[in-house]
């Protein structure tokens, strides 16, 4: 693991903003967080094809899930938030490493742009193993974050202080907008929404299919709607800022803030009055009552979901970082442990971890399913387009999921190992863009 590092730097003329002291190595509490939730975040997609119903059901529904369904479910709510939120983070670190704000905006495009591409293409195919492109994409999570970047490459031209309120405006007020819904589309024949409702959909209305222009045009399915992710990704920009502090003070804030977020999740949650549209209600027994409890909305993703999900992970940071002091004294048990090294590793190569986690566990599953002699929904059709799922009721119970999760890991975690050697070896500023 690697430790952080600041040193007094003179502003930088050209920045929106005083850098303040640069951060001149990799945060070893971040890479650690985020190799954390990008592990978690295979058991989520290893579940959707290998469980019963995986990719039709809905484990939190409390009608009709179980407490381990529940959980593994629930878990993995961390992981787009922190992913985004850190996102953040890394950009504002890399101001504070000396990229200019001009050089930065024009990353935070380009590298934006380029995961709507891998979302069109890349992911598409190796999520659906389906070549046909009348179905064109499913707008999931890194389509959003290249939205979110490409925002942020403007908004990093503004004070600081403007891109933190405009960031926490977006996550605060959403949720005002729930009420709001415009027509769906019904299908073939049916009236295709407008240029408005399909930029409604796209901002804060999910599970929605439309064609991209006309009727039988290629259809786009949102599943991630750009708000309040925007804001998630501002605000983490702006949050970058406390890793130029001196480290005690530093860990003082995570931990202040964190709790602050949870105790506001707490007491909110509990009124039921805002940000949430489904709101929480006693249930049979203690435990589904907790669960009823934190059961938030990701779709789109509410106020209570990011309380929710963001204050812990900062808790998660400030303890990391004392970690990190502990073994930046020499105190034994303040050392890395080798899982621990390992994990921070797979934190340095996200995207990379991202593209080849969905072959596995999708590829994983089809082998799984064949083996047991269970329909894996092979279908042909001219012209050529192969897809593959497990169907309904002919997947697994989650005993089977969380061995094919390890199986899943026991080759990404090498694999991104290598890859993160070959980034170290090579400075290539391509290899940036994974």
């Amino acid at each position: 693991m690697t430790l952080t590092t600041a040193k007094t730097a003179p502003p930088e003329s050209r920045s929106h903003v005083s850098a303040g002291p640069a951060v001149r190595a990799r945060l070893g509490s971040i890479d650690l967080l985020r190799g954390i939730v990008m592990i978690v975040m295979v058991l989520d997609h290893t579940r959707d094809f290998v469980n019963v119903n995986g990719l039709v059901g809905d484990p939190t529904n409390l009608a009709t899930t179980t407490p381990m369904l529940f959980l593994t479910r629930w878990v993995t709510h961390y992981c787009a938030p922190i992913f985004v939120f850190l996102a953040g983070v890394g950009a504002y670190l890399q101001h504070s490493r000396g990229m200019s704000t001009r050089d930065l905006s024009r990353f935070l495009f380009t590298r934006g742009l380029w995961l709507i591409v891998l979302e069109a293409t890349v992911i598409r195919i190796t999520t659906w193993f389906n070549v046909d492109y009348s179905f064109l994409i499913t707008l999931q999570v890194i389509w959003t974050l290249g939205v979110s970047m490409i925002v942020l490459a403007a908004l990093i031209h503004l004070p600081l202080r403007v891109i933190a309120g405009l960031g926490l405006a977006m996550i605060l007020l959403h949720n005002a907008f729930d009420g709001i819904h415009v027509m769906s589309w019904q299908g073939p024949g049916s009236p295709v929404p407008s240029l408005a409702a399909k930029l409604w959909i796209l901002l804060h209305q999910p599970a929605e299919f439309f064609p991209v222009f006309g009727d039988g045009s290629p259809l786009v399915f949102v599943v991630y709607p750009l708000m309040p992710w925007i804001g998630v990704i501002a605000v983490g920009y702006a949050f970058g800022a406390i890793y130029t502090l001196d480290p005690a003070r530093r860990r003082t804030l995570l931990l202040r803030t964190g709790l602050g977020l949870i105790a506001a999740f707490i007491v909110i949650r509990a009124t039921n009055l805002y940000g949430d549209p489904r709101p929480w209600s006693p249930q049979s027994s203690v435990l589904f009552s907790v669960f009823s409890f934190v059961n938030t909305t990701k779709y789109p993703v509410s106020l209570m979901y990011l309380l929710m999900t963001i204050g812990p992970a900062l808790l998660a940071l400030a303890w990391f970082e004392s970690r990190l002091a502990l073994s930046e004294r020499g105190e034994s048990n303040g050392r890395p442990s080798h899982v621990e090294q390992i994990v921070t590793r797979v934190g340095r190569v996200p995207m990379f971890f991202y593209l080849c986690q969905w072959p596995l566990a999708h590829g994983l599953a089809v082998a799984v399913s064949a083996g047991a002699g269970k329909d894996i929904g092979w279908y042909f059709k001219s012209p050529p387009a192969v897809f593959a799922a497990v169907p309904a009721n002919a997947g697994f119970d989650l005993p089977v999921v969380y061995l094919c999760w390890l199986a899943v890991l026991s080759v990404l975690i090498p694999l991104s190992l290598w890859f993160s050697r070959v980034k170290e070896r090579n400075p290539s500023p391509w290899l940036k863009y994974l």
